[in-house]
């Protein structure tokens, strides 16, 4: 099993329900564990009955398992605060205020969030070595997806304009005339550095995601959540990033056999379409469904976070070097 395991699906289907689950195990396995919300519908504090912030906070009653809830709306202030300071410095003061009118016209921009939350991200996986595991509860499907892209989609947008800015700095030293020294070198350049960095982080995020992290996708057994699931799994691969697994939650326990009334009735119609639908997940998506876990009567915690663990056919292992 690989350090890092990402939970997935649409909105819904109780992604923070089997992640939390699955950490829950991980720890009381001895294992140190990180579990990581970047759903804006935080919903860990309700599992743990316990408040948590952007730092990984220790989770009472486990010795080993620690909760982060990823706020997108800080993190995209703290993104673009960090994109003004550094360009305060390297820039004419004359056009300061320029640059701070286009920094609050991109808190709107599309895409800002999933900028600044991937930039979080980055610094949660360089910042893992204390942990044996680290759990993220992802966003919906679809946001996802949008952040998972990144390093591919980034990585040769920086590409280019590196490229470019490293042209602009030679034509501006060719153009410098008898003693007049260069403002910037391609070696000291600080916006070269900083595109060069930020290279590096995407580099360094797409070889986790590819090389040390498991997919897993959570689904209800419902046509419109397979359907979701399937142009997930698709859109992965097209990333390069394969699904290790499908978790298929909140199937409709069967009433016992000598129930006759109409809700025993009701229950065996949706037991039997349910049964249905995942022996279509089973028979038509390509990775295994590891888990079926049957709908509980209160919501999942304490005891019965355990119990929804020990459905998990997800292998806590050994740590990937």
């Amino acid at each position: 099993m690989e350090k890092f395991v990402f939970f997935g699906g649409k909105g819904g289907v109780g992604k923070t329900t089997v992640s939390s689950a699955y950490a829950h195990r991980c720890a009381t396995s001895g294992m140190e564990t990180l579990l990581v919300s970047t759903d804006p519908a935080h919903s860990t504090a309700d599992v743990f009955d316990q408040a948590f912030d952007d730092d990984p906070t220790p989770v009472e009653g486990y010795d080993s398992l620690s909760v982060m809830e990823i706020d997108p709306d800080e993190a995209v202030d703290e993104h673009l605060m960090e994109i003004k300071r550094t360009m305060g410095d390297q820039v004419s003061p004359s056009i300061v205020n320029e640059i701070d009118r286009q920094i609050e016209l991109a808190h709107r921009t599309p895409g800002a969030h999933e900028a600044a939350l991937f930039d979080r991200f980055i610094e949660v996986m360089r910042g893992a070595d204390e942990y044996d595991r680290v759990v993220f509860d992802t966003s919906p499907t679809g946001g996802t997806l949008r952040l998972l892209s990144l390093p591919e989609y980034l990585g040769g947008w920086i590409d280019r304009l590196l490229s470019k800015r490293e042209e602009s700095v030679r034509l501006f030293e060719r153009a410098a005339l008898g003693d007049r020294e260069p403002r910037r070198s391609r070696v000291g350049d600080p916006i070269i550095a900083r595109l060069q960095g930020r290279k590096e982080n995407f580099e360094f995020a797409g070889e986790v995601l590819r090389e040390r992290a498991s997919f897993y996708l959570v689904l209800n057994p419902d046509q419109l959540s397979i359907r979701e699931t399937r142009r997930a799994i698709d859109s992965l691969r097209e990333q390069d990033l394969v699904v290790s697994g499908l978790v298929m939650n909140r199937l409709t326990p069967e009433p016992d056999a000598e129930e006759d009334g109409r809700g025993a009735r009701y229950l065996r119609e949706r037991v039997e379409t349910e049964t249905e639908r995942v022996r279509e997940a089973r028979e038509t998506l390509d990775p295994p469904v590891v888990a079926t876990i049957e709908t509980r009567v209160r919501e999942v915690k304490d005891d019965l976070l355990g119990a929804v663990a020990d459905e998990l056919d997800i292998d806590i292992g050994v740590v990937a070097n």
